[in-house]
């Protein structure tokens, strides 16, 4: 990457940043406007167009790189390789965390705008990003099961639902947020609910 790519990047980057940053308020998306991020980005609205084009690719971009970062630490997470019960507790812990890391509002924005929008391709995305996410559980589930942790009558797609449902259940914001403390507990019941009889 030569000098002027290298300067070109970090624009964008600060500009994802300061868009982030701004949207990740109780504000949220609604009230991110152009001039707003003109000064938080220190950046002049003609490179912000010439980036991106619109406030609309800002706000898809900002939510695509957050959905992106918690994809590539889920998979790092998968990567280690440790055994089932530790790592199904960082992969909670892991989802805790990202949510913790943003406002309610914005979250709230991020999943209306992934689940309202049809026109660019955004409900592709996520349903993209949701598949990933059930393909990882599903490697995980068949180390469980070779390690004896989850019990073989289980189809596959019985644990995709199972897990689903856990999941769209602590998605919701009213949860999430109750929730962080008790994540060694909600895992030990997740892990105890699909183990063989002993």
């Amino acid at each position: 990457m030569n000098g002027f790519e290298k300067r070109t990047e970090e624009k964008k980057k600060s500009v994802l940043e300061s868009a982030f940053t701004l949207m990740n308020t109780d504000a949220g998306v609604k009230n991110l406007t152009i001039d707003d991020l003109v000064k938080a980005a220190n950046v002049g609205k003609t490179t912000i167009f010439k980036y991106f084009g619109s406030k609309e690719n800002i706000i898809h971009e900002v939510f695509i790189h957050f959905l992106n970062e918690m994809g590539n630490s889920a998979k790092n997470i998968m990567a280690q390789n440790k055994p089932f019960e530790e790592t199904i507790i960082e992969m909670s812990q892991n989802k805790i965390r990202f949510l913790d890391k943003v406002n309610k509002q914005f979250y709230l924005d991020l999943m209306a705008y992934f689940t309202e929008k049809e026109d660019d391709g955004s409900t592709r995305i996520m349903a993209e990003y949701t598949k990933q996410s059930f393909d990882m559980m599903l490697d995980l589930f068949h180390r469980g099961r070779k390690e004896g942790k989850v019990d073989l009558k289980y189809s596959d797609e019985f644990l995709i639902l199972y897990f689903q449902a856990l999941v769209e259940g602590i998605s919701s914001p009213s949860i999430y947020e109750r929730i962080l403390p008790y994540t060694e507990e909600w895992t030990e019941l997740l892990v105890k609910g699909i183990a063989p009889n002993k």
